[in-house]
C-alpha cells in the first residue's frame, strides 16, 4: 500500500481525528472512505449529466 502526505490546517485535522475516534476507525479509514464516497458522487454526477445530454440530443434529433 503506497503513503501519501497530505497538508492541512490542525484545526480541520483535530476535527478529522475526532471523527475517526467518534466512528472507532483510523485516521487512514476515514480518509479512504470519504474519498471513495466522493469518488461515487462525482461518478454517479457524470452518469447523470451524460444521460440528460443524450436525451437533449435525442429530442434535438427527434
Amino acid at each position: 500500500m503506497a503513503k501519501i502526505l497530505v497538508t492541512m490546517p490542525d484545526e480541520f485535522l483535530n476535527r478529522v481525528d475526532g471523527l475517526a475516534d467518534k466512528e472507532s476507525c483510523s485516521r487512514s479509514e476515514l480518509i479512504r472512505e470519504a474519498l471513495r464516497n466522493y469518488m461515487r458522487r462525482v461518478s454517479k454526477k457524470q452518469l447523470e449529466a451524460a444521460s440528460r445530454n443524450a436525451e437533449i440530443l435525442e429530442e434535438i434529433l427527434s
